[in-house]
This record gives structure tokens, sequence and C-alpha cells, in this order.
């Protein structure tokens, strides 16, 4: 009987996960950038015979890659990734990947984001732009000008967050190696004035919420049952 109980106990830490998952998902469903997370599970046996036991193994963590819709701020400092790529920034946790491209310029003419990050080139250095000319002018390719003059370009990364990944903030990512620059494909660029949202399907999650929540308390009252029985159990031997 006490198979059951460790059965039902390793299921509910699954969904104990992913509730925490889909939690972080809907809480995150209006950040800029943000990519959504998912979690599976496989079966795990002990034993070989007709009586071996299946448990739920501790999860493998997933992150959907699929772009999130585009929304135009008119913003000349506003960028979104068009395409299978991301931004690179410097953080003191090293560098760092994100679709957020909301950008801001210094007055030492760094481009960094909201949060003060530098924002960096295909090299991997520090943007550096002319403080006094003005927004840039931004190319499909992520090139930059300011009157004219070319001044730069944004550094967009080959990256894929794996199961070992590490979130940075809300909407980045510490890469596990490093980020190769793409460079001379057509299907990658900016987009300037426009953000990306979150990919996220707040309604499609909150439904995933409600169906683990049921899917955890059902477990709850199996654990309870399956406790009352071995207790009755032990009392009629006892007896």
């Amino acid at each position: 009987m006490q198979t059951g109980l460790y059965v039902s106990l390793s299921a509910q830490m699954a969904l104990e996960r992913r509730l925490t998952t889909l939690a972080d998902n809907v809480a995150n469903a209006g950040t800029v950038g943000f990519r959504a997370g998912g979690i599976t599970f496989d079966d795990v046996m002990t034993g070989l015979t007709n009586e071996a036991v299946s448990f739920v193994s501790s999860g493998e963590t997933s992150y959907d890659t699929r772009s999130g819709a585009f929304e135009e701020t008119g913003n000349p400092f506003d960028f979104a990734v068009r395409g299978d790529a991301w931004f690179g920034i410097d953080t003191p946790s090293g560098v760092v990947m994100t679709r957020d491209g909301r950008f801001t310029l210094l007055d030492t003419g760094e481009l960094v984001t909201l949060q003060g990050y530098p924002v960096l080139d295909a090299g991997g250095a520090p943007l550096v732009l002319d403080p006094n000319a003005g927004p840039p002018e931004a190319g499909g390719d992520g090139t930059l000008r300011q009157n004219g003059n070319l001044v730069g370009a944004i550094g967009l990364y080959a990256y894929a967050p794996g199961p070992t990944a590490t979130r940075f903030g809300n909407s980045g990512f510490i890469p596990d190696n490093q980020p190769q620059p793409v460079v001379d494909q057509p299907e990658v660029g900016v987009k300037q004035g426009f953000v990306e949202n979150s990919n996220v399907d707040p309604m499609h999650e909150m439904m995933r919420l409600i169906q683990v929540q049921r899917a955890f308390d059902q477990v709850s009252t199996l654990m309870r049952d399956s406790d009352t029985s071995l207790k009755d159990a032990i009392k009629a031997m006892g007896s």
C-alpha cells in the first residue's frame, strides 16, 4: 500500500513543478520578449517484473521559441528581432541573450537597455553612438546610421535556450556557451519602432493552470484515501 503513496507523491511533485511553470507564464503574459516555459515528464520504472512500479521523473524544462506578436511603439530606440536571433547585452552575470529590445541612449553615447546594460554589436563590444546626432535610423539588418553616416550595427546572435538554460530577469537567458553572431541571413534582422510581446497565450495557460490544479487536488484526495486504507488495515490486523 505504501507504494501507492510514493507514486502519488511523485505525481504531486511533478504537478507542483508544472503549476509553478504555468503560474510564471501567466504572470509574464505582458512581459516584453518573454519566452513561455514548459516541462515534460517521463515514466521511471522500478524493477523488471510484472510487479514493476512506474514513478514520474523529475522533469525536463523546455521553452517555447515561437516569436511573440510585434507591437508598434513609434519609439526610435525600440527594436524587435525579426527571425530566429537574439540581442546580446553585457551584464554583471556576463553576456545575456534577450528579445527585449527597449533601449535608450546615454549622455555618453552608449546604447543600453532600460536596466542600464550595454547593448552589444556583432563583435561583442558595447554599441556607442553620437549622443548629439539624434536618434539612429536602423536598417533591416540592424545597421545604425545617424545623419546618414554609418555608426554601428546592433548585434544579433544565434541562440536556443535548452533544458539547462538559466533565466536572467524576465526576458533574458544566460547562455551555456559563446553565442555566435548571425550575419548575411536575409530572414534575420530588426524592426525599428516595434517591440516583441510575450509569446504566452494567457487564456490557454489559465485553462491549463486550472486543469493541473484539479489534478493536484485529485492526487491529494487519493493520498488521503490510501493513508486511511492503510490505517484501517493496520487496525484490522491488530485486532
